[in-house]
C-alpha cells in the first residue's frame, strides 16, 4: 500500500491526507472532487478544505472523511449524489463518512479557495 500526504510548513496535514491500495490515486480522487460544489458557498468541497482524508482499498473503494461548514447542513445528500457523480468510474463505490471534529473553520481553506471567495465578494 502507497501512502500519500501533502505537508504545510509547519508539519501539519496541507489537504487531504490520504492512502491508496487500488489502482486509483489519492490525487486522482482529491481532483474528481474538485467537481463537488458546496451548494450554499458555490466553491469546491476540496479548496473548501473540507475533505479530512481520502482512503482507496484494493477493491478501489473510496471512504472519504469529509466535513462540512455547519453541522446542521441540510445539503449533504445534494454533496453526496455530486461526489458519487464526480467519482463514478474512477472507483467502484464511493462512502462518505461525515466527521466534525475537527471541527471547520475557514483556516482549512486553501489559497484558491480564499482567490474564488473573494471574487464571490467574502472576505476571508
Amino acid at each position: 500500500m502507497s501512502e500519500t500526504e501533502t505537508l504545510a510548513a509547519d508539519g501539519s496535514p496541507d489537504g487531504p491526507v490520504g492512502t491508496s491500495a487500488g489502482t486509483v490515486s489519492v490525487e486522482d480522487l482529491t481532483e474528481a472532487l474538485m467537481d463537488v460544489v458546496d451548494p450554499e458557498l458555490g466553491i469546491d468541497v476540496v479548496n473548501l478544505g473540507l475533505i479530512y482524508g481520502v482512503h482507496i482499498d484494493e477493491d478501489d473503494v473510496a471512504t472519504i472523511d469529509m466535513t462540512l461548514t455547519s453541522a446542521a447542513c441540510p445539503l449533504t445528500d445534494v454533496i453526496e449524489d455530486q461526489a458519487k457523480t464526480a467519482t463514478d468510474g474512477l472507483v467502484k463505490d464511493l462512502r462518505i463518512n461525515w466527521v466534525w471534529m475537527p471541527p471547520w473553520g475557514p483556516d482549512k481553506i486553501t489559497d484558491d479557495g480564499r482567490d474564488q471567495l473573494r471574487a464571490l465578494g467574502f472576505n476571508v
